[in-house]
């Protein structure tokens, strides 16, 4: 009879699962033992690395993806990751090794005490299986819950039950299908439809899920057959309109009284795919401009439930956005240049502003060019310098966890090898995922990584201005050589001290990972 191991090796072959992510320890072995061919096993030597490079990963292909921790110390190393996997909604599925059965209760070392709430509230379902007969199914449902919440999930096996022999029940699990759909009811699109079309200056606001759901050519489609100016939600953690289009007017700020007063004037604020909102400072003022209304439209029932304020509708955003075409006459557009120009990027007094860097990245990088960013002090520089028109060109951390930017890229280029990605990462957050520079050399992941070093976590000195705290220890980083340490971990690194230099590195083609660091003028994210 087959083992439980080889069961769920199929299963996961069959529903194309075959990357895994991990940082195994003895109780994950039994598991990755006789390991189907068709497998590849990408190593991360941190288990924070490995959930972001497996989040990367999941963005890029869009499929679930399953990771490999070990135990509970692995596990707790992977959570302060795991939180921007939640917030992007990446279906990732983490597993953990348990102890022997015989060993839990005694809390043998290694055995992963109450496995089940380790990692709640984080993850959308946890579990452990009841029995060894019970693997297949609880493998299976971890995929399915994945797949159905859009979040992660986790389970904890029991190292001795992987060679267990099991019968013909446990077989069934290989053809177990569950599928999605969520399609409005014809009343609730007739009175969405009448209000757009009746509102005298509506506006839309997009969020993140537009571009998972590869939503953004229509989305601009649907903004430019209504003539609707459209804001981006705050925190966003993909781009789900082109940045330089005449109709972006940009990205919300993270505070309650700053986002009404960039709306004010709009009777119809229509929000697709964007919880409402994802605030962050705390600025007081009321949830929206008066004489306002709200729709929200998105797939996620559980921001629908939690929003304050506004009418949700739990729907396939893509549905509304056909129907909106197809039941609302086009509004002339006039004669004006689709794509607006950059602006002449700001200049320092030392070293480069990081408005120069991004300025040389548009010129001399590929227009299809996937950009993980996670710098947060010059986010209001990146935003005037990009470019950026296509479907998964930006990703930032969606929970604004350090330790996203370097992994996350990785997992990116290995799932959609046929685009570049370049990775901007601040000198401050570099330090977080710094590991999964070894992973991108001993697999020969073409990435560049441009480090910005401003020797300060310069959003934590912005904050300490904001919150009155301006004389707070630990916002210098000094002393940083991200080159020596690159090239320790088998990445080819260099120093780029002025514009030239870093125009001509950048242009050179990359064929496997190369880092170049780059000095820059401490800005704030505005």
């Amino acid at each position: 009879m087959p083992t439980a191991r080889r069961i769920v090796h199929e299963f996961l072959e069959r529903r194309g699962m075959t990357t895994i992510f991990g940082n195994p320890g003895s109780n994950e072995l039994p598991f990755l033992a006789e390991l189907p061919g068709s497998f590849k096993y990408v190593l991360g030597l941190h288990e924070g690395a490995v959930v972001g490079m497996a989040d990367g990963y999941a963005q890029a292909t869009g499929r679930p993806v399953l990771v490999n921790l070990h135990a509970a110390a692995g596990s707790g190393n992977a959570m302060g990751a795991l939180t921007n996997a939640v917030y992007s909604r990446s279906p990732l599925v983490l597993t953990a090794g348990q102890q022997v059965r015989q060993a839990i209760g005694a809390e043998a070392m290694l055995a992963n005490v109450e496995a089940t709430q380790l990692m709640r509230p984080l993850v959308g379902w946890a579990g452990e299986p009841a029995c060894a007969a019970d693997v297949p199914r609880s493998l299976a449902q971890a995929v399915f819950e994945a797949e159905l919440r859009r979040r992660p999930t986790y389970l904890s096996v029991p190292y001795d039950d992987w060679d267990a022999e099991l019968g013909g029940n446990a077989l069934v699990t290989l053809d177990r299908d569950v599928r999605r759909a969520l399609t409005p009811a014809e009343t609730d699109l007739a009175t969405l439809t009448a209000e757009v079309a009746e509102a005298a200056n509506p506006v839309l606001v997009l969020g993140g899920d537009i571009d998972t759901a590869g939503l953004l050519p229509r989305a601009v489609e649907l903004a430019e057959h209504l003539e609707l100016p459209v804001w981006v939600a705050p925190s966003p953690f993909r781009l789900p309109f082109p940045n330089r289009h005449r109709l972006f007017r940009g990205v919300l700020p993270a505070g309650i009284g700053a986002l009404s007063d960039r709306l004010a004037g709009h009777d119809l604020i229509l929000v697709l795919g964007a919880p409402v909102f994802r605030y962050h400072q705390h600025v007081p003022g009321p949830y929206l401009p008066e004489g306002a209304t709200l729709v929200q439209v998105t797939d996620d029932a559980e921001a629908a439930a939690r929003a304050p304020m506004g009418r949700s509708l739990v729907a396939d955003p893509g549905t509304v956005i056909d129907a909106l075409l197809g039941r609302i006459a086009a509004r002339p557009a006039g004669r004006r240049p689709r794509f607006v120009p950059n602006e002449e990027p700001a200049t320092a007094p030392k070293d480069l502003h990081p408005e120069q860097v991004f300025a040389a990245l548009r010129e001399t990088q590929a227009p299809g060019t996937t950009y993980v960013v996670e710098s947060t002090s010059t986010n209001a520089a990146w935003w005037r310098q990009a470019d950026l028109r296509e479907s998964s060109s930006y990703f930032f951390p969606a929970a604004g966890g350090l330790g996203f930017g370097l992994p996350a890229a990785v997992g990116m280029a290995m799932g959609r090898p046929e685009r570049p990605v370049v990775a901007v990462i601040g000198d401050g957050s570099a330090n977080y995922g710094i590991t999964a520079l070894w992973t991108a050399a001993h697999y020969g992941v073409p990435v560049t990584f441009v480090i910005l070093r401003n020797g300060s976590y310069g959003a934590l000195r912005w904050f300490g201005g904001l919150l009155g705290t301006p004389d707070v220890p630990g916002t210098d980083i000094p002393g940083l050589d991200f080159t020596r340490i690159a090239e320790g971990y088998g990445v080819p690194a260099t120093t780029a001290a002025d514009l030239p230099e870093l125009r001509a590195r950048l242009k050179r083609p990359a064929d496997g990972p190369r880092l170049i660091q780059v000095d820059t003028y401490l800005t704030t994210p505005e």
